[in-house]
């Protein structure tokens, strides 16, 4: 079953340009909420409003790490209830690696997505790291502990594929 994340024209570039700067060394986040439409083809997740979070969304803000604070995974949580919607975390690598997720970007998911699965009535759960070199992603559809790989975001009229390095090692 094909999974794709549909983007409006020019979203991805504004979200590639919050999550890489260029002149931070530090990771950035985002979060898309999204809508889900189930056919016979696959799924997509269509994104309806996004959250480019800022130095006070976060309890721990590094090169190599990012932690949410209580009070912005509550709005975050929140905000995707009032849409009823799925959400979709983003963040970057700033370094010159592959777009991979990290060991603590795993363990962190591992720990993440069944808290949000519970919280958001087992709605997919999307999460995506953008490197310079491009972008890994894994879905949860329809499980809180076994991941797929996305196959795709249609960025307006272009398909973008992650690399799934991540899913592949696995």
């Amino acid at each position: 079953m094909k999974t794709v994340l549909k983007l409006p024209d020019g979203a991805y570039e504004d979200l590639v340009a919050h999550l890489l700067p260029g002149d931070s060394p530090y990771e950035q986040a985002a979060f898309l909420f999204a809508v889900v439409q189930r056919t016979e083809e696959g799924v997509a997740l269509e994104a309806i409003d996004s959250a480019k979070l800022v130095a006070a969304d976060f309890e721990v803000q590094a090169p190599d790490y990012l932690e949410l604070a209580d009070a912005t995974r509550a709005r975050l949580i929140k905000r995707a209830h009032d849409l009823d919607a799925s959400l979709v975390e983003m963040h970057s690598h700033p370094g010159p690696w592959n777009a991979a997720f990290s060991p603590s970007d795993i363990l962190g998911l591992s720990e993440t997505v069944p808290h949000m699965w519970w919280r958001l009535n087992k709605r997919p759960y999307i999460a995506i790291v953008v490197a310079p070199s491009g972008f890994d992603a894994m879905v949860w559809l329809d499980s809180c502990i076994s991941p797929q790989e996305l196959d795709s975001i249609a960025a307006g009229s272009r398909i973008l594929r992650p690399t799934n390095i991540t899913m592949r090692a696995q």
